[in-house]
């Protein structure tokens, strides 16, 4: 009996010191989504327009892989992610203006979050709750059933995702003008690339069936079309001229206009581009750019300024005296009529620069400004502008100084030829160009516009000066 009561206590002893089964849990994968903050590209700007994306949600992406393409006022720049993950949101759509320093997507990524980043996610992450929350899988799932219980609402047109509209902003300027939503237009250029031609298809065929007669239609009216007004949003560049133009009028000008005998530099040019010189390398032989008369107009204004500083300088106004800030290289704008409109890159240093490298570096810059891939450092610094309007058309203008940073810009007009007097008193033929000048006359008096313009004069009028001044 006792043999027999010992085996049942250390059996229910050894039942007792077994431990419990625990039920088995998982814990879900923690998924952490960093905002991608839009970095400031320099220029003190604060905003620009998504042109186009790259990537939608879902999307896969690595370091260095492009997001999307955006519009400043002043050049068209691509961006790039910084990390690898996957894309979760786009806060932007194509068109819409997205600020400096706020997020422009979120990424899903595998990394610790940054406090800098979590700020930035916000509210976003607050209404997203916690991941570890257990009623958390069992809430999602219940939208989603509810998400699929709903019939989705008949939409009349064509689709109104326009993350894949690809357009350049060229074709995007000729939406505007015609009034075509970009996403009523197929594509045919390359990954469905909208062309200007397909714009121009649809819009043809949209006031063909618009103008077609219709059997059931009234009998024309004969009374007189009212007058119709259409809205269109400014592009950065012109939101950036209107702001600048603006501020430009509490700048008093003083302008100066004059005649410029372009007889003998025409000669030399022609000389020039006829002989076709060629630069010897050590491996080839490069033949020449044809020069045109602005690389001769730069140089001559740079060799002026060495004379004359202050047109070189900038107005300092940020302290309660001010003052003037004198800057020893000749970074001398060049103002481009582009498809986007006004944009002056400006040639640094021209001071150093033969006549040849000058002719290069505005080829270099009208390319880039014609595909909008000007970058920040070709359109910052600029220290005294060239406009050259006479390549379109007219005589003399009054150009308007339009940057804070500059004290001076020179319009030049369209060459013409005119009879004139020799010195004998015979009739001769003449080259001639105007020249306007435009200065700040809160610093610049007229008389030292005055005399440098007389400086450009005479060096543009007797070109074999400007050789002997060429360092």
């Amino acid at each position: 009996m006792n043999s027999l009561f010992r085996s049942l206590r250390s059996h229910w002893l050894y039942r007792v010191a077994q431990p419990l089964p625990r039920p088995f849990h998982t814990t879900a994968p923690l998924a952490v989504v960093k905002p991608f903050l839009l970095s400031d590209i320099g220029e003190g700007i604060k905003e620009v327009q998504i042109i186009q994306w790259f990537v939608e949600p879902g999307a896969r992406v690595e370091q260095f892989s492009k997001l999307c393409e955006v519009q400043s006022d002043k050049a068209a720049v691509e961006i790039t992610s910084r990390f690898d993950g996957v894309i979760k949101t786009l806060h932007y759509e194509a068109e819409d203006m997205a600020q400096v320093g706020k997020p422009l997507c979120d990424i899903d990524v595998l990394s610790e979050i940054s406090p800098e980043d979590e700020a930035a996610l916000g509210s976003t992450a607050e209404q997203a709750g916690s991941p570890s929350s257990p009623q958390q899988p069992q809430k999602a799932a219940e939208k989603h059933q509810s998400e699929q219980d709903q019939e989705p609402p008949a939409v009349d047109g064509p689709p109104r995702n326009r993350h894949n509209s690809l357009a350049t902003p060229a074709v995007r300027g000729l939406l505007k003008t015609l009034d075509v939503d970009i996403r009523s237009v197929t594509g045919t250029g390359k990954d469905g690339r909208i062309l200007k031609e397909d714009v121009q298809k649809f819009a043809a065929a949209r006031s063909t069936s618009s103008t077609s007669p219709q059997s059931s239609s009234p009998a024309p009216s004969t009374s007189t079309p009212t007058q119709t007004e259409t809205p269109i949003t400014l592009s950065p560049i012109q939101s950036q001229m209107f702001k600048t133009m603006t501020r430009s009028l509490s700048i008093p000008h003083f302008i100066y206009a004059d005649e410029l005998d372009f007889t003998a530099l025409s000669r030399l040019r022609m000389q020039l581009n006829n002989t076709a010189p060629t630069i010897k390398d050590d491996s080839k032989a490069t033949p020449l750019p044809k020069l045109s008369y602005l690389p001769f107009i730069i140089k001559s204004l740079s060799l002026a300024l060495s004379s004359f500083p202050l047109l070189n300088a900038r107005v300092f106004t940020s302290s309660s005296k001010p003052s003037l800030i004198f800057r020893s290289s000749h970074n001398i704008g060049v103002a481009m009529d582009t498809p986007q409109g006004l944009i002056v890159p400006n040639i640094k240093h021209v001071q150093g620069l033969s006549i040849l490298d000058i002719a290069a570096e505005i080829a270099r810059l009208r390319a880039l400004a014609l595909a909008s891939k000007l970058t920040a450092a070709d359109l910052a610094g600029g220290t005294v502008t060239v406009t050259n309007i006479g390549s379109i058309g007219g005589t003399y203008l009054s150009p308007t100084i339009a940057s804070e940073n500059e004290v001076a810009i020179l319009g030049v007009g369209r060459k013409r030829v005119v009879p004139a007097f020799a010195d004998d008193g015979e009739v001769v033929r003449k080259e001639v160009m105007s020249f306007s000048w435009s200065a700040d006359h809160r610093v610049v008096d007229g008389a030292t516009l005055a005399r440098c313009a007389e400086v450009v004069k005479g060096l543009v009028e007797r070109p074999e000066g400007m050789v002997v001044r060429l360092r």
